[in-house]
């Protein structure tokens, strides 16, 4: 089992709550961490570079802040640009066929902010189903998300509780076997 950590975070280094979730993410063996903006400042996207990495691993973690209700931009020409036709969907788009998507976003608001009485008037899941369909549009399993609220104002204890169990989360998915290795074992082949 392996797992990618596609982190897209334009302002890195300002964001506590990112960079200690990243931290936890490396204690985890088995875990690739992949840094968009750290990777393309310029924004010029190595696209078969990007599609190598995707199709060596069976889990693809996209950690980034919620950005005006979606994902910074680097991360939506990303996928623009590498989730392809005929690559990751339509004809011959089987790629990442069976592959794990985990969403792992933090929010500046607090998670009453996001329901339908609330500020933002649609729960997270709800805000999140582009990037679910997308991940159904390219034959991958949409896992739970992993969301982490009110990023400015998260206190210690509560941003330690959430970095552990991101480490735990990120444990687990590299434990379990995906549909993708399940189906790869073949009639034959027994668990050992």
């Amino acid at each position: 089992m392996s797992l990618l950590i596609l982190y897209a975070h334009p302002a890195s280094h300002r964001s506590r709550l990112n960079r200690r979730l990243l931290a936890e993410a490396l204690s985890v063996p088995g875990v690739l961490v992949h840094d968009l903006y750290e990777e393309y400042p310029d924004f010029h996207i190595e696209v078969r570079r990007e599609q190598e990495l995707l199709v060596a691993h069976d889990t693809v973690v996209f950690q980034h802040p919620f950005y005006w209700y979606s994902v910074p931009a680097l991360l939506k020409q990303w996928m623009d640009l590498v989730l392809k036709h005929g690559w990751a969907y339509g004809k011959g788009g089987t790629a990442l066929q069976g592959k794990r998507w985990l969403t792992a976003v933090t929010t500046g608001g607090p998670e009453a902010a996001y329901q339908e009485e609330g500020a933002n008037r649609f729960t997270m899941r709800q805000l999140l189903a582009p990037l679910e369909q997308t991940a159904r549009l390219c034959g991958m399993e949409f896992l739970e998300p992993f969301i982490t609220h009110a990023a400015h104002r998260i206190s210690d204890a509560d941003l330690e509780a959430q970095a552990h169990a991101y480490r735990k989360l990120l444990a687990s998915l590299l434990a379990e076997r995906s549909p993708r290795a399940e189906a790869s074992m073949g009639d034959g082949d027994e668990q050992r």
